[in-house]
């Protein structure tokens, strides 16, 4: 059967690299790209709208015109942007979330992807290892959000029994495009700041210690997960994906092996590191590689060689 693919916020950090995957899978005319802003270039055959996630009768239109098999919903804002405008944020993360699962169910569309984070955990959460059921107390509003956005779905599974599925990202590392004002985000500046300054000022504490993900094993997993066969999903929440977990210290020292003169400081007191804080240091993984065959490929020091030679040729 072949797959009509919409990507509602495509532009962002995630949907710009799973859309290469999926067009290069499904061919570039069956997957459709939108989000508010018209990306810097568009490769031909590249279907692309510029649209409002939040004008429902707009994306009801685009559903009615392609009648999407998958639908996966990329938009959102991020946890330290977030925290700067809360309603703007709860807006556009449980709003866009509700209208896309409603027009699913009304347009009949086989799957709908939506990304959780790690940020839907807390300060009472297992640190260590954290399980895929325990306390969830997330303190930003994009935590809540990403909470509340996991009831939904599973709401939405167990009331109109859509296909829907989700992973909770942990922080994600990629060359390809810029962040989009996470709390991970110093482990894509570091690489830059490196090759172009060779200092870097972190605005994480040395010893933070959080769950990471190249990206291409993020989309990969992500690919994985859609694919799979409905009945090995047991998890309509979102699935717990773990990768590999350092600090900035961590980084910082692989670097060094890199660009022997490389410095890092670290800054006091910026508000990030009480969203850091909040988060897991490591994520256990089991239901995920149980139920669709998770397993992560690129470690700290092939990430670091990859992400300072790509930099650097970019320049």
């Amino acid at each position: 059967m072949s797959e009509t693919i919409i990507i509602l916020g495509a532009n962002g950090q995630i949907g710009t690299e799973l859309a290469t995957s999926l067009r290069q899978k499904h061919g570039a005319e069956n997957v459709i790209t939108t989000d508010i802003k018209e990306p810097d270039f568009l490769d031909k055959g590249v279907v692309f709208y510029q649209q409002d996630v939040l004008d429902k009768q707009s994306v009801e239109e685009l559903f009615k015109k392609h009648q999407p098999t998958q639908v996966y919903l990329m938009a959102a804002m991020l946890s330290a942007t977030a925290e700067n405008y809360p309603e703007k944020a709860w807006d556009l993360n449980m709003t866009s979330l509700l209208n896309v699962l409603d027009l699913a169910v009304k347009t009949k569309a086989n799957k709908v992807f939506w990304p959780s984070s790690i940020g839907a955990f807390g300060p009472n959460s297992p640190k260590e290892n954290t399980p895929q059921y325990c306390t969830m107390d997330p303190q930003t509003i994009y935590g809540i959000s990403k909470l509340a956005g996991e009831r939904l779905c599973e709401y939405y599974y167990n009331k109109h029994n859509l296909d829907i599925r989700s992973i909770r990202y942990p922080g994600l590392i990629s060359w390809k495009t810029i962040p989009g004002g996470g709390t991970t985000d110093y482990a894509i500046d570091i690489y830059k700041e490196a090759l172009e300054k060779g200092h870097y000022e972190c605005f994480l504490s040395a010893d933070t210690e959080l769950p990471m993900l190249y990206m291409d094993d993020a989309v990969r997993a992500t690919l994985q997960l859609m694919e799979a066969p409905a009945e090995n999903i047991r998890i309509r929440s979102s699935y717990n994906l773990g990768g590999l977990s350092f600090a900035p210290k961590d980084i910082a020292k692989d670097i060094q092996k890199e660009i022997p003169g490389f410095q890092i400081t670290y800054k006091k007191n910026d508000p990030r590191q009480i969203i850091a804080d909040s988060w897991p240091k490591s994520i256990e993984d089991s239901y995920a590689q149980e139920d669709w065959g998770w397993k992560p490929e690129y470690p700290l020091s092939a990430i670091t060689k990859i992400m300072l030679k790509n930099i650097g040729s970019k320049k």
